[in-house]
């Protein structure tokens, strides 16, 4: 009987608003759809960034930014988000409410490292892009997650 065999893997919740909360897009990256509770982050806006098609969050007084919380989030699934999420996101732990619970969580969020960005505006809309460019998006994940999987690899 090794203790190592089942040893408890740490496990993270993060929140969501963008992307994300596409189902199609998180089974792209992580091969599963973890589970899920919708949620509210209070305090934060969720911007339009121009050029781009995912949006951005930055603290917000007396706003509040709807999406859902990823549950059961392993070590090497966190490692492929925040490969996703790039450098112009710091992941950073923050307090959201799930409302179908009521229940107040501390969970990990990826929040616009660029606090003074000028490309920030308006208010990013998750069921425009679902229509305009979630397609295209899952083109991109696809590539993404293509690469990710294999980075060792050189073989041509």
């Amino acid at each position: 009987m090794s203790a190592m065999s089942g040893g408890p893997l740490a496990m993270h919740s993060v929140f969501v608003y963008g992307s994300l909360m596409a189902d199609d897009v998180v089974r792209l990256l992580l091969n599963r759809v973890p589970p899920t509770s919708p949620g509210i982050l209070p305090d934060f806006h969720r911007f339009s960034i121009k050029g781009r098609v995912y949006p951005a969050i930055l603290p917000a007084q007396a706003d509040k930014v709807s999406g859902k919380v990823l549950f059961g989030i392993t070590d090497d699934e966190l490692y492929i988000l925040d490969e996703f999420e790039d450098i112009e996101y710091e992941r950073d732990n923050v307090n959201v409410f799930l409302t179908d619970s009521s229940e107040k969580l501390e969970t990990k969020a990826y929040i616009w490292a660029n606090k003074d960005d000028p490309d920030l505006y308006g208010t990013w809309d998750f069921e425009e892009w679902k229509q305009v460019h979630m397609e295209g998006f899952l083109k991109m994940t696809t590539e993404f997650a293509q690469e990710m999987k294999f980075p060792e690899s050189s073989e041509t």
